[in-house]
């Protein structure tokens, strides 16, 4: 299985990829209103470490929602992904989400958590009290996705609850169905053939299969299966005429630039040979090692040079 650094970026690119449709998988309650006329930033990490300071988490991916009517305020999503709920701090993220809330100005913020892995059951959030007063009450949307039924989204629309069905709830005889659902999901709801290629290998990751298992999916889905090979057959093309076309570039330059060194290197070695006769060994080597730049400045010495070697000085 992946390791967590892994998981991390696998989910931020899903997220960053899917903006719309990560929302209203992972935190459906709130994105209900979320249209694709919605404007959805990703919040650069770099920026935030650099106001936030160095001692917080490693931050996932905070998105900023703006409708475009005007009549709502900036939404801040934080989607972060724990892996596993035993690793999760409610303390953490509340000092998360309240930093963001001052640095954007806005009491409109959603955290939203991710869960692999579901080990202890969770809280929904913190409540800071005394006998007397609630000083502090914090809530948050959390999604564990190994408590989801698989079955239950294989013919969803949305296409990143279908490349994430292999991390769903699924029994060990349904594994080759969930796996190819996942497939069938990103080719029909994925027309970009290079993110189609991305995300097969996402759902390789978090499926596993055995070699008996691809041979069964083979023989069961050898339509997919048939898709799959083309897609990578056809990008391997393209990638192999795309770096034909620049190998052919570059060719071409250092063609041109190889002509021009040898133009230079001929035009003085011709005029070596009038004005000193017969070049030593030295001098042939000379010529062969020196660039361009030399080779210039040689050739405008030969009119006032006496000697070989007072034109070829360093």
């Amino acid at each position: 299985m992946a390791d967590r650094k892994n998981h991390d970026q696998n989910f931020k690119n899903l997220i960053l990829d899917y903006p719309h449709q990560a929302l209203a998988f992972f935190a459906a309650e709130e994105a209900s209103d979320i249209t694709s006329a919605v404007k959805i930033t990703p919040i650069r990490q770099e920026q935030l470490k650099e106001r936030l300071g160095e001692r917080f988490h490693e931050l996932d991916v905070p998105l900023l929602v703006e409708w475009p009517d005007g009549r709502r305020e900036a939404l801040l999503f934080i989607v972060e992904e724990d892996t596993r709920t035993e690793r999760f701090s409610a303390h953490r993220l509340a000092h998360y989400t309240l930093h963001l809330s001052e640095l954007f100005d806005t009491l409109r913020v959603v955290p939203v958590v991710i869960f692999l892995y579901s080990r202890k059951a969770m809280v929904d959030g913190l409540h800071i009290k005394s006998e007397r007063h609630s000083y502090l009450e914090f809530r948050y949307l959390s999604l564990q996705l190994d408590q989801l039924s698989a079955r239950a989204f294989f013919e969803s629309d949305n296409l990143v609850a279908r490349l994430n069905l292999p991390n769903m709830q699924w029994q060990a005889t349904d594994k080759v169905d969930v796996y190819a659902n996942a497939i069938q999901g990103l080719l029909s709801l994925e027309p970009d053939g290079e993110k189609q290629l991305k995300y097969i290998d996402f759902v390789d990751i978090y499926s596993e299969l055995s070699v008996e298992e691809r041979q069964d999916y083979q023989k069961r889905y050898p339509r997919e299966e048939s898709k799959m090979a083309g897609l990578s057959e056809r990008l391997r093309s393209e990638g192999m005429q795309q770096g034909m076309q620049q190998g052919m570039q570059q060719g071409m330059q250092q063609g041109m630039q190889q002509g021009r060194h040898e133009g230079i290197e001929g035009a003085l070695r011709l005029q070596l040979n009038m004005k000193f006769g017969e070049l030593p060994e030295w001098t042939e080597t000379q010529l062969q090692q020196a660039s361009d730049e030399q080779l210039t400045q040689w050739l405008a010495r030969i009119l006032s040079a006496d000697s070989l070697e007072e034109v070829m000085k360093e």
